[in-house]
């Protein structure tokens, strides 16, 4: 992947803002400014429960239990606290002591949740503590630095309050979440606030709002979105794009339900390792409810298309099968988890499945590569790293045997290195069924973010006693792949929209010309042109609001229009358009027809005019 880091206002140079799963530094520097804000709190707030307080990759939070709601005020004097106990340069001292001991301590202290957390861990023993000097300490497994005095108090900030369920549970105890940030230098905080403050610029939930994309509507629901006329053409666009692709590529269009009886998520598996993500079951009454006999939304679209696969006998001449589906699945995300399009309730997904045979394995591996390497490149999105999603061998959420999970995780090692592509391997990653190659978006303010993916697998095709007749008359066991170029259009598009800030590239835009009539006499004019532009399947429109010309650019500037065409008394005598685009200013008077050719060949070369 190919990481950019973005300059600073003050410096001209880049600054790089590692995340801190790439810095022991910054692991141990996170760790020790989160219990320092901790000891802070309690300093301050004497009945404030701690509960939890790990690091995250730009910072750290901790979660309290505080009678009364922390303010803005109560964080600049939280802050303030702070640094007068890195000032103390208090040592961080570890310390051994038995399950028996620490929960002595925890229990003289009355601290509930430190308990709860203690007996939590069961494969630990001596348990760790760490202290800051001998006023503060907390159950913790580091690292940390060794005093505090390594702290810079100018490269710590506090940035804001939320609430948290304990343990991620509404039905638990209301939290309140304090997020923060450290770094090692006061530049690395200045360059990071910087690109917070870019990034809210970018938002897709404002960003949307301010396009009229999408809406989310209460009587809805949350993690829900309603989408717009205009957010439907994106979609639409995005549909149709890799639709012919993947027409031209041999994939089949099919269409599944939006639920389907629990039974058939039972043999995938989905029933027993992803019911917490499911929605609740809908039974007819509450017999079948205790027999769990009934519906469930679908939370994926693979289990509906092993049956479509499943309804003839399939012969090896049949194979490579290849079905592809947008298909909207939904999964039951905590509200406090949902998060504009990024993360919601109900998603399209761009899902195909492929069922081959053992030696097709490798080459339609590589094909659904290529394609997702395609839609990249049509998407201007450069910036990314393949992921190798494994499983983790000391767990045991994982389906099937040994053999399988090998045999599925070197093919996928395989395929990557024959491309030679930048990877890098996750254990614990994988997905309960199979491993995965996922690919990490890195975005214009090096956010990450996971799109395309492809996974094989062999044990749904067990599970379902999939068959193909061989050439040599045997029953033989087909391969599964899955693959999801975009992922889920919802989170592509919030994501697109970020990387875009709103300006979408001239065939991805909702409207991409604008006609703007310098006066009612002249609208006939440009009633007509916007009628031709639409014939010649443009998306074209007419600012009818009367307001004087700087307004009407101004306007179509702040709604991302690609192309304004203004029409005067000039522009009608001699049946031109006059030009101004976003990507390139004013361009002068054009002939329609030229205009025309114009933004048709930029849009089939997915380039801006």
């Amino acid at each position: 992947m190919v990481k950019q880091s973005m300059p600073s206002a003050e410096n001209p140079e880049a600054i790089r803002l590692p995340r801190t799963s790439e810095s022991e530094n910054l692991k141990r520097i996170r760790h020790t400014a989160s219990h320092v804000m901790a000891m802070a709190v309690q300093k301050l707030f004497p009945k404030a429960q701690v509960t939890i307080g790990p690091w995250t990759e730009t910072g750290f939070y901790y979660d309290f239990d505080n009678p009364e709601p922390f303010t803005e005020k109560d964080l600049k004097a939280i802050k303030k606290e702070m640094d007068k106990i890195i000032r103390k340069k208090l040592p961080v001292i570890r310390e051994e002591v038995t399950r028996e001991e620490a929960e002595r301590r925890i229990q003289e202290i009355q601290e509930p949740y430190k308990l709860e957390i203690l007996n939590e861990i069961i494969k630990q023993d001596p348990i760790t503590l760490y202290h800051l000097g001998d006023q503060w300490w907390d159950l913790c497994a580091g690292p940390h630095v060794e005093t505090t005095e390594e702290l810079n108090p100018k490269a710590i900030a506090l940035e804001s309050i939320a609430g948290a369920y304990w343990r991620g549970d509404e039905n638990r105890q209301q939290l309140q979440r304090i997020y923060a940030t450290a770094w090692e230098t006061p530049e690395q905080l200045a360059e990071y606030k910087r690109r917070k403050e870019e990034a809210l610029k970018r938002d897709h939930r404002k960003l949307g709002k301010e396009l009229g994309l999408f809406i989310f509507a209460d009587p809805v629901g949350p993690g829900l979105p309603l989408w717009t006329p205009k957010g439907t053409i994106i979609r639409s666009l995005l549909e149709n794009f890799l639709r012919e692709e993947q027409v031209k590529r041999g994939y089949q269009q099919v269409v599944t339900p939006h639920i389907a009886k629990v039974d058939l998520f039972k043999t995938s598996g989905h029933w027993q390792n992803y019911r917490e993500d499911m929605f609740p079951m809908m039974a007819e009454d509450t017999e079948s409810a205790e027999l769990e006999q009934g519906f469930v939304l679908k939370p994926m679209n693979c289990p509906f298309h092993v049956q479509i696969y499943k309804s003839q006998l399939r012969s090896y001449r049949d194979l490579p099968l290849r079905f592809a589906e947008f298909g909207t699945v939904y999964r039951y995300e905590q509200s406090g988890e949902l998060g504009g399009l990024t993360r919601v309730r109900g998603f399209t997904q761009d899902d195909s499945h492929l069922f081959v045979t053992p030696d097709q394995l490798e080459s339609e591996f590589l094909n659904v590569v290529d394609l997702i390497l395609t839609v990249f490149k049509s998407l201007q999105l450069k910036n990314f790293q393949a992921r190798l999603s494994f499983r983790d061998p000391a767990s045991d959420k994982y389906m099937g045997s040994d053999e399988i999970w090998n045999k599925a995780e070197n093919a996928i090692r395989h395929a990557v290195q024959h491309l030679g592509m930048d990877h890098f391997e996750a254990p614990g990653e994988a997905a309960f069924y199979g491993p995965k190659l996922d690919f990490i978006f890195q975005d214009a303010l090096e956010r990450e973010w996971q799109l395309g993916t492809v996974q094989v697998d062999y044990n749904l095709p067990q599970r379902f006693d999939l068959e193909y007749v061989a050439e040599d008359g045997t029953r033989q066991r087909p391969v599964m792949i899955h693959r999801a170029p975009f992922g889920s259009l919802e989170r592509l598009i919030g994501i697109l929209i970020e990387e875009y800030a709103g300006d979408f590239p001239l065939w991805l835009a909702p409207v991409q010309v604008r006609l703007l009539s310098v006066s009612d006499e002249f609208r006939t004019y440009a009633d007509q042109v916007c009628g031709q532009l639409k014939a010649a399947g443009l998306r074209a429109e007419v600012d009818y609001s009367g307001e004087r010309l700087a307004k009407m650019i101004r306007n179509a500037e702040k709604q991302k229009v690609p192309v304004m065409a203004i029409v005067g008394a000039k522009e009608v005598e001699s049946q031109t358009l006059s030009i101004r685009t976003r990507a390139s200013g004013d361009l002068g008077s054009m002939a329609v027809s030229e205009v025309l050719e114009k933004v048709q060949g930029a849009i089939a070369q997915h380039e801006n005019f």
